[in-house]
């Protein structure tokens, strides 16, 4: 078998336990031990920067990680399954969703930077369910930018700074600044791409209505049959009435 016909094989697979899909399940199931990692850390919701942080952000890490090896998998050999393309998306809005809000309960990161994050990455995701009857928003180099500045930024912000050199806040503030600017203005962009998907997809299917009308009027008219058409007289013959 070719790679051109292992990779149509394994993107037209239905199952499901795969490697690449393997990972993106364990990737869910990570969440919530990084999510129990933090608040073990933070008896009263205030982190003492012990051994369960150091936990949360080597399981972050680790997560992260499978991320990127489930992606490759997939693609190299020929693994890409329904099911991976919309799990994989979740798993990582769980990830990246849970670390910045648990990141705000703890007092460590303002709310609204995680409020801007959050209502772009799910207002874009159901932007793009509702424009898919019109067409598919390719995915741009700024959103694969905005997903890395944005685990670095989480990942320093996990990171017990203030016992390394407190210093170090500063900067994984102005990565996380970064990160929001990033995030709203591909923000942005998706909006103007679904904006133009739409658009076209509303012309394509004016322009095919208009091809059916043109050609439904082209057609030669069937003529019915009469029903009514009158019988042929028939001559009589000698002797009959």
């Amino acid at each position: 078998m070719t790679s051109t016909e292992a990779t149509a094989a394994g993107s037209n697979s239905s199952g499901i336990w795969n490697l690449p899909n393997i990972l993106t399940m364990l990737r869910i199931v990570l969440v919530p031990f990084f999510v129990w990692f933090l608040i073990a850390d933070a008896p009263g919701l205030q982190s003492e920067s012990g051994g369960w942080r150091w936990a949360a952000v080597a399981t972050f890490a680790v997560a992260i990680y499978t991320d990127k090896l489930d992606g490759d998998i997939a693609r190299s050999r020929g693994l890409v399954t329904d099911f991976g393309k919309i799990a994989d998306p979740i798993a990582d809005k769980l990830l990246t969703g849970s670390a910045l809000v648990m990141l705000c309960v703890l007092s460590e990161l303002p709310w609204w930077i995680t409020i801007v994050i959050l209502v772009r990455e799910w207002g874009i995701t159901a932007l793009r369910f509702f424009v898919i009857r019109y067409g598919v928003i390719p995915a741009s180099r700024g959103g694969k930018l905005k997903t890395v500045v944005q685990t670095v930024a989480i990942f320093l912000y996990l990171l017990p700074l203030a016992s390394i050199a407190p210093w170090l806040t500063w900067v994984a503030f102005a990565v996380m600044l970064a990160a929001v600017l990033i995030t709203v203005w591909t923000g942005i962009e998706y909006v103007v791409q679904a904006l133009k998907v739409r658009s076209e997809g509303l012309r394509r299917r004016a322009a095919d209505r208009g091809q059916q009308e043109s050609a439904n009027r082209g057609l030669p008219k069937q003529e019915t049959p009469n029903q009514d058409i009158p019988k042929q007289d028939i001559p009589k013959q000698e002797g009959q009435p």
